[in-house]
Formats: C-alpha cells, structure tokens, sequence
C-alpha cells in the first residue's frame, strides 16, 4: 500500500563497513550498534524485501533508490544486478533511478560497464585537490586516497557514467574555497555539494560504549564541545560566500551547486526540496544492511529506530507517529532567536543534529553554523533577489551574471 506522502529512503547495504578510515567519518563506529556480521553485505532476504516495498509504498510514478555507506561499492557489482533485476520485477510501470555515493577507490572497468548500462548516477566523494583531500580521507594505514579516487574519476569518464561531486568541508580544506572550487570544476564536475563536517565529542558515557562523537540527542541538546576538525560557522559562511560569488558572476546556468539552487527556490517562494533547510523534515530515513529503519542516516542510533522492515512496512515506519513527530519537532523546538532571524525563510535552523549551541539568552538548540547561515543568507539576498524576479518574467536566472557585469562596468566608470 502506498503512504500517505512520498518519503526517501537512504540505503547501506553494506552497514558502516568501509575500506577508508576517513578522519571525520561519523559512521564507522556505528558497527557497535549491531550484531556481529561475517560479510555485513544486505542478504538477499533483506534486499528483496526493500526493493518491493520501497516501490509499492512510493505514491508517484518515479522511485529514486540511493545507496550509500559505509562503502557500498564493497557490496560488489553481483549485489548491484541483483538490485537491477528486482527493481525490474516490481516496478511495476514506475520509473526506476539509481544514485550510488562512492569514494571511488574500488571503480573498476566492471563497475563502468554495470554503471553505465544502468544509467547510475555516481556520487564521487572528494574533498579538494590533492594537498587538501588527503588530510582526512586516509585508508586504513592512514595513507592518502585521492590519486585512488582520481583512477575511479577515470573510469567513470572512460564509460561516460554521469557523475557529481560531494565535497566534506572541514577545518583542513574550509579555509581554501577557491581551491576546492576551481579544481572541482576542473575535473569536470557540474553539480556540486557542499556538507558541512560538525560532530559533538562524546561524553563519558558514550565514550564508555566505546564511541568517540555524541550522538544527538532530538532537537535540542545544549552546548557540547565539538571535535577540532568540525568546521566553525564562521568559516562556513566564509567557504559559501567566497564561492557563491565566484559562481555568480561566471558560472550560473553551467555549473549547479546544490545549496545555491536550494537557496533560489526559498526566494521564489518554494520549499526547496533538501531536508536542512526544510521547516520540517522526517521524510528522508536510512535503511541499514539488517532492513532496520532510522530516522535519519545521522540519526543511526538505538533511540532513533523505528523498527524494521522484516516486522513492519516501509510505509508503515515511514509514516509512524515517532517519525513524524520527530520532523515537527525541527520547526517546533527552534530557539526564539531563530523566530526572529531575518533569514529563517531560507535557513529553517539548518540540521537539528548540529544544534550544538545555546543562544546568548541562554535557549538551548542554537545551529552550531548558526553565524555562517546568517551571513550567507544575509550575503546573498540582492542577487537572489534579482535571479528570482528573472525567473518570475520568465527569462533565465543566468541572465544575473550579464547584470553583474554591467554594474561592475558602471561602478568602475563612476570611480574614474
């Protein structure tokens, strides 16, 4: 039976197992949290299962599948044709889509030819040209990955795999946008994202459970220390702005960033379609190798499971009154500051997991990127603005970068 609302399931057919020990991952301690597993790979029980009911809960003609990590590449390509050939069986006349996040590591000619007659589209985890990159995306002896990752960029060029680019800004590469900018556009990527890298450093009793980052703990949870590798919100507004104005003036209309074209949609007046920046969230869940079901692939932890697909429906868990209540809660516990900011349009207080911080009244639940939000949005507002009433007469909102220009050329007139 279909649910009542369409809803995004994030899957991890291979759990937290990964092949990097990159330095900010927040998954890779996540295996406590499960029984021991010889292989980790979702069994053929559990996938099947997941294939059917994920498309028979979907309300529209399109299914969008992701697949993510841990690895998932390690799944290995035989898993991938099984999830093919499922797909096929209950699609039922739906539409079918693939994503697959991947460091890239394990590409091989076997994998293009399976990405690219499938029409995947890939998600290459880079962080930046070399220098930058391998400063925390290391293997397990801690050696850097991204002449790895540049032979898996290769092989999917080679087999014409479309492909875009997710990028973890962190203290090592936050301070050096341009550079991030330019070389991932250099390699050709035309759609970017950019994820903000904040975890909270455990406590005692995490810590005790043998886990080094905090888990959140709902919406609100006080101040906590952060690791020292967490971007700060100062340098994250730094980052976007920097690039957004590079991007605005030469690359609209080429190149798509997503929190650029999200942040468009909010000054047209529309949702926006990312859960950060939604006002409420909830409608995008991970599945784990097991077929258990969590609120959130940040929110991987015991209280946070809404129970399985083995027990319930798709449909069912997604729809639950835990999880709903838990996506009204990121509007409904936002500290009165955020109520009053100028930019809650377009912000919408960010992730709930990185609500780290207490405001100066002392209101628990402040976005630890709270000041970097606020001066990006707030940067941002004129051209916004303009692509906006662009869009509104009907012309494109590259037209901004022909505006640009000709004030630029007035202003340099007008100061001779």
């Amino acid at each position: 039976m279909p649910a009542a609302f369409p809803f995004h399931l994030m899957a991890k057919p291979i759990g937290p197992k990964c092949n990097l020990r990159c330095r900010y991952c927040f998954y890779l301690e996540k295996e406590a949290f499960f029984a021991p597993a010889p292989h980790w790979r979702m069994s053929d029980e559990t996938l099947e299962a997941f294939v059917r009911q994920y498309i028979e809960a979907q309300p529209g003609r399109h299914v969008d599948f992701a697949w993510q990590g841990g690895e998932p590449t390690l799944a290995g390509v035989d898993f991938f044709r099984r999830v093919v050939a499922l797909q096929r069986r209950y699609a039922g006349g739906r539409t079918i889509e693939n994503a697959l996040q991947t460091n890239g590591t394990l590409l091989d000619d076997e994998w293009g030819a399976f990405l690219a007659e499938h029409d995947f589209l890939v998600g290459l985890s880079i962080d930046g040209p070399q220098a930058l990159h391998d400063r925390s995306r290391v293997d397990a002896r801690g050696r850097g990955t991204w002449a790895a990752a540049m032979r898996g960029l290769e092989v999917l060029r080679r087999h014409e795999v479309a492909f875009n680019t997710l990028t973890c800004v962190s203290r090592a590469n936050s301070g050096r946008p341009l550079e991030v900018y330019r070389f991932l556009k250099d390699i050709g990527s035309r759609h970017m994202q950019f994820i903000p890298v904040v975890e909270a450093v455990a406590d005692e009793d995490e810590r005790g459970q043998g886990l080094a980052l905090g888990a959140p703990d709902g919406i609100a949870i006080g101040r906590r220390p952060v690791t020292d590798w967490s971007v700060t919100g100062e340098d994250w507004g730094r980052f976007l702005v920097t690039i957004f104005d590079r991007w605005v003036r030469h690359d609209v209309g080429n190149i798509h960033v997503q929190l650029f074209e999200v942040a468009l949609a909010k000054w047209l007046g529309l949702p926006g379609g990312l859960c950060v920046h939604s006002e409420v969230c909830g409608a995008a869940l991970a599945i784990e190798h097991d077929g258990s079901v969590y609120a959130c692939d940040h929110y991987v932890y015991p209280r946070f499971r809404r129970g399985s697909l083995h027990d319930a429906s798709l449909a069912e868990l997604a729809g639950s009154p835990e999880q709903r209540r838990f996506g009204r809660d990121k509007r409904d516990r936002l500290p009165q500051r955020c109520r009053t900011c100028p930019v809650l349009f377009a912000c919408r207080g960010g992730c709930p997991k990185h609500r780290h911080d207490v405001t100066a009244e002392g209101e628990e639940g402040l976005n630890h990127l709270c000041a970097g939000y606020l001066a990006f949005f707030t940067h941002i507002d004129p051209p916004m603005r303009a692509m906006a009433d662009l869009h509104r007469r009907g012309e494109s909102p590259a037209l901004i970068r022909k505006i640009l220009a000709a004030n630029g050329r007035r202003g340099a007139t007008s100061r001779r």
